[in-house]
């Protein structure tokens, strides 16, 4: 492990996801706790019509390149727009995209699809939106962290099916793909900080409820990834995730789908969190890079 992410495992909180209430407000104290950078942006907060409304955050950069329908993390359970601000105020700084934050319904209590199709739900406004909003229609990229990942890559393949709004990039960061729990990483990494084997199988639990896992909610699961847009995905080496992840950019690959690949060596889930370390500054500044460069001209 990175000494400089080593030396705040004890301080860093384990959650308790079997408590989805107490879960939350334990994230919502960890969401406060990390600053916000200073930034020349427009910060706007927007409802967007749908069955139900989907809140919205919207950061416009001066002279924004292209947007991005962003989801935050959380595992489904956890996160909103508050706790998501100090990552999409550092994605929209960082990339001169403007960054459409969705506060997406959450598991339990909002089992799949109901986070899927307010996803959804945003990225249609969004694109129909285009000229209000300042954004180029031909130039929209989906993306998150984590389980925010998970829905960038499922509302890509339900646009791609579908036939709905063009994606032009997916920026997918320690994406959560794969129910089934079956990769290396997702059977050895039981007591790695902050996400572990357990803590996933808790979480794609509440996620799903009682309803069989498809690929719109497990994107692993799907067999035809022709189609798609090209993809950032970055990887964390001690994140259950890992393996799914990296799989996942391969078949991209072998279907045909531009895909750049980042493994970050001595990260777990999560750690750039911890933004005194190098790598965690490095992480950072490549998500916004990556985003620059797939919304390009």
């Amino acid at each position: 492990m990175d000494p400089e992410l080593e030396a705040f495992i004890p301080l860093f909180p384990s959650a308790d996801v079997s408590d989805p209430v107490t879960a939350r407000r334990d994230f919502a104290e960890l969401g406060a706790a990390i600053p916000a950078p200073d930034a020349d942006l427009e910060i706007e907060d927007r409802t967007v019509p749908a069955d139900p409304d989907v809140a919205v955050r919207i950061y416009r950069p001066h002279r924004a390149q292209g947007a991005i329908v962003w989801m935050h993390g959380g595992g489904w359970i956890m996160g909103n727009l508050n706790t998501e601000h100090p990552w999409a105020t550092r994605v929209a700084t960082g990339s001169g995209a403007v960054v459409i934050s969705v506060d997406y319904r959450l598991a339990p209590e909002h089992p799949f699809p109901a986070a899927l199709d307010d996803v959804y739900a945003v990225l249609t406004w969004t694109a129909e939106r285009g000229a209000e909003l300042g954004v180029d229609p031909g130039r929209i990229a989906v993306g998150g962290h984590s389980a925010g990942a998970g829905l960038a890559a499922a509302v890509a393949l339900r646009a791609r099916d579908e036939q709905g709004p063009p994606i032009h990039f997916q920026l997918l960061s320690q994406p959560a793909l794969d129910d089934r729990q079956e990769t290396w990483s997702a059977r050895n990494f039981t007591d790695t900080p902050w996400m572990n084997r357990a803590k996933g199988t808790a979480l794609w639990r509440h996620y799903l409820g009682s309803t069989p896992a498809t690929p719109y909610a497990a994107p692993a699961r799907a067999t035809d990834l022709s189609g798609l847009p090209p993809a950032h995905i970055a990887t964390a080496e001690l994140c259950p995730n890992r393996d799914e992840d990296i799989d996942y950019a391969l078949r991209l690959l072998q279907a045909g789908v531009s895909v750049e690949l980042h493994q970050w060596p001595g990260t777990f889930h999560g750690s750039q969190a911890i933004l005194s370390a190098e790598v965690s500054q490095r992480q950072i500044a490549e998500l916004g890079a990556a985003l620059r460069r797939g919304v390009a001209e």
